[in-house]
């Protein structure tokens, strides 16, 4: 889905920016991902999508994690 029309920044650009980038707060998505650069409108959602992200890749990352661990 598209977050920010503006830009053109999908869902999918904010997932890749976390799990391969690094990227933890709204500043760096920004930076990164250029998504709420323009108008704003759009903030709230990234921030939501943002929050997910972390969310999962982080349950993914400890799913691995433990799994290594019990091998």
């Amino acid at each position: 889905m598209i977050v920010c029309v503006c830009n053109n920044v999908s869902d999918k650009v904010i997932r890749k920016a976390v799990e391969q980038q690094g990227v933890r707060t709204f500043i760096q998505l920004q930076r990164v991902a250029e998504v709420a650069t323009c108008c704003g409108k759009c903030g709230s959602c990234a921030r939501q999508v943002l929050k997910e992200s972390i969310e999962h890749y982080e349950e993914k990352m400890l799913a691995e994690l433990e799994d290594m661990a019990f091998a």
